[in-house]
């Protein structure tokens, strides 16, 4: 998923399907998600949609910072026994301070807000800083 997708913004389509991105090449986090998602399942491999926040904590700085993203979770059995773990094939490698907002099957049971009629999003930030 992480090499078959690119990235852009500006082609976000909330009724794109795995499939759709899978052949269309592009995508969203949302996009990367449901294309990895998809495709463990069809390996038997239990998989879930996450979405939150990713900072921009350990990694270079970006000039367009991170806010809401999406990432998937994975069933597996690990050193420590059977646990889900988290993969991001949008960035494909471990980042740090994730905040989960949500998890399920995929983005329609994760809403970021729900709203009955016209709602205007005048300005929206968010900040991530590392504590000791």
């Amino acid at each position: 998923a992480h090499t078959r997708l690119r990235f852009d913004y500006q082609q976000a389509d909330a009724t794109r399907t795995a499939f759709d991105g899978y052949t269309q090449r592009v995508g969203v986090c949302r996009d990367f998600a449901h294309l990895a998602i998809t495709l463990c399942r069809c390996m038997n491999i239990p998989a879930r949609y996450a979405t939150g926040y990713l900072g921009d904590i350990g990694v270079p700085k970006d000039p367009a910072p991170m806010d809401f993203s999406a990432w998937f979770e994975v069933y597996l059995h690990g050193p420590e026994g059977p646990r889900w773990y988290t993969f991001d094939a949008r960035h494909n490698r471990p980042r740090i301070g994730r905040i989960v907002m949500a998890r399920g099957r995929d983005a329609t049971d994760c809403a970021i807000s729900t709203n009955f009629g016209y709602a205007h999003l005048a300005r929206f930030d968010v900040h991530t800083d590392e504590v000791e």
